[in-house]
This record gives structure tokens, C-alpha cells and sequence, in this order.
């Protein structure tokens, strides 16, 4: 039943609903969106503003549970666990970049890095040597001991995404993780995670309101009207003339 053993996709997103209670009213944010992401594959999620990109990579990633419809991480439903089990999948599994960079301020970049292996109760060595190599690898080996606020913030950004891939994850979700830098760090942060992807291996999947840098990606989706449509779909629907938003 794992990807490993199937060939099957690394992430799949089977009907995903998703419905808030307004007062009487029921707002339906996701009404079955359908997703598969293969080994190594690059995909950009964009739309408008409130279109319910980030409600959507939090079910993905098992940090919001759906109205409806499952979510399979390495063949495995994320949901039908406890939050123990969730919290376990995501270790193994999944690396998060957030448009803020979600670094503990009292620790190092080091620790920050090491953070996730030590969750995991790996050996305090060799945590802070796979950190270390991490770092290093995203310009930051003369940076090790420094805490977030001695760090520019396109360094942190560099530091979420080397903490992101400190675990080895199968695949990494990413949401805006450009969008609180300005043009250049922007462009060195998004190069770097393409680069990663590339060497590593690991699959992306990057929610972004940035269309110039989403069609560097393999496959753009976007989510209107609570479905995941990719480019071709949404410009065939009647009444799409627009283009896709973004």
C-alpha cells in the first residue's frame, strides 16, 4: 500500500471538500479538489486572494482536517490517523516553508535546523551534522551560530528551506515562501528550492500569488471556485475569457 511498493504518487488529494459555518450560511472553500504528484515532480498552486490556497496546502499537509475526502501521503491517508500518527507522517514525510519563516528566536540556525531530527529522537550529532550540512549547502556555513534576528531575511528564508529538507522528506509544501522577501531574494530563494528539487529529488508543491515564478514549475494549477483546474481547463470553462487569476 506505500508509494514505495505501488509506484503510485507521493501525494494524492482524492474529492477534498472543505466547508466553514458563517453564522446560517455555509461557505464552501473546496468543493473536490483532486490532486497526484508524482516523485520529484514540481507543481505551482495559484489563484485569487481568499481563494483558499492556504486552507487547501494545510489539508495537504495534515494540519486541517477536510469536510470531506481523503489525502494520501506515500500511499498512507493522513487523516485517518491520530494526531499522533499525523504528527509522525508529517516527520517522515513532509517539509513545510511558510511566507514568514517560523524560526524559534532562542535558537541558533543550527538548532533551528536540527529542530525536526531531534523531534524524530535522532542522535544529537548526527542532527547537528546533517543541519550543518544543510546549511552550508544554502550559503549558510559561516552563519551556524547566529539566531534569526542576526539573520537578513532572505538568510532565514534559506534556513526555513535547509530545516524543511533536514528530514529527507518525500515531499516539501510551500506556502509563499517568497512573498515576504523583495525581487532579489526572492529570485536566490525560489532558484535555490528548484535547485534542491532538482538534486534531491523531492517533490514541491508552492502556493504563490508570483505567476512569473510559478511557470518555472512543472505543471501549473489553478484553484477556482473551490476546484483545482489546471491551466488548460480553466481557460475552457465557459465564461474564463479572464485567464486564470492570480
Amino acid at each position: 500500500m506505500t508509494e514505495a511498493s505501488s509506484g503510485g504518487p507521493v501525494l494524492q488529494a482524492v474529492d477534498v471538500r472543505k466547508s466553514f459555518r458563517q453564522g446560517p450560511v455555509t461557505l464552501e472553500v473546496l468543493r473536490g479538489a483532486h490532486l497526484a504528484v508524482a516523485a520529484g515532480e514540481r507543481v505551482a498552486i495559484v489563484g485569487a486572494s481568499g481563494s483558499g490556497k492556504t486552507t487547501l496546502l494545510q489539508i495537504l499537509g495534515g494540519l486541517d482536517r477536510p469536510t470531506a475526502g481523503r489525502v494520501l501521503i506515500a500511499g498512507e491517508d493522513i487523516h485517518a490517523l491520530d494526531e499522533e500518527g499525523r504528527g509522525r507522517l508529517r516527520n517522515r514525510a513532509i517539509g513545510f516553508v511558510y511566507q514568514f519563516h517560523h524560526l524559534l528566536p532562542e535558537f541558533s540556525a543550527l538548532e533551528n535546523v536540527a529542530m525536526p531530527l531531534l523531534v524524530r529522537r535522532a542522535p544529537v550529532a548526527e542532527a547537528r551534522a546533517r543541519a550543518r550540512e544543510l546549511l552550508e549547502r544554502v550559503g549558510l556555513g559561516d552563519r551556524l551560530t547566529h539566531r534569526p534576528h542576526q539573520l537578513s531575511g532572505g538568510e532565514r528564508q534559506r534556513a526555513a528551506v535547509a530545516r524543511a529538507l533536514v528530514t529527507e522528506p518525500r515531499i516539501v509544501l510551500a506556502d509563499e515562501p517568497t512573498g515576504n522577501l523583495d525581487g532579489a531574494n526572492a529570485e536566490q530563494v525560489f532558484a535555490l528550492m528548484l535547485e534542491l528539487n532538482r538534486e534531491r529529488g523531492t517533490s514541491l508543491i508552492v502556493v504563490t500569488h508570483d505567476t512569473r515564478l510559478a511557470a518555472r514549475m512543472g505543471r501549473v494549477l489553478t484553484l477556482d471556485q473551490g476546484l483545482l483546474l489546471e491551466e488548460t481547463t480553466l481557460r475552457s470553462r465557459p465564461g474564463a475569457e479572464g485567464g486564470s487569476a492570480g
